[in-house]
């Protein structure tokens, strides 16, 4: 059996947009990662989920493997954005916008002009 690292490892590294998440994109588990979620399903962005309560190791494993205490966890291209807070600063501020058309990942601009505009 592969260890916990790395299989978060090979799981950031297969998808350009990867969210750890409690429950799934479809289905969230909790606030926090509603809002992430959400946020990204609203931009269009094609990412893939993973829901660290189907699996413990994977669940502690994350926090271990980005030295951050917290889940939602967002990785583009391999690299840890941050969470909650972090994304919803970041989509509010129009970096998230610069994150993604910087590591080539489409997302709706208009979609995301919307949700500034609806929080500004």
């Amino acid at each position: 059996m592969t260890d916990a690292k790395t299989r978060i490892d090979e799981t950031v590294k297969a998808s350009d947009v990867v969210l750890f998440m409690k429950g799934t994109k479809e289905q969230p588990q909790c606030g926090f990662s509603s809002r992430v979620a959400g946020v990204l399903n609203f931009m269009g962005v094609e990412y893939s989920d993973v829901n660290v309560l189907a699996d413990e190791d994977i669940r502690q494993g994350i926090k271990d493997y980005s030295d951050w205490p917290t889940i939602p966890q967002l990785y583009v291209k391999g690299e840890f954005v941050g969470g909650c807070d972090i994304i919803t600063e970041m989509t509010l501020s129009g970096e998230l916008d610069t994150l993604l058309e910087q590591q080539g990942v489409g997302y709706d601009k208009a979609a995301a002009d919307k949700i500034r505009e609806a929080n500004g």
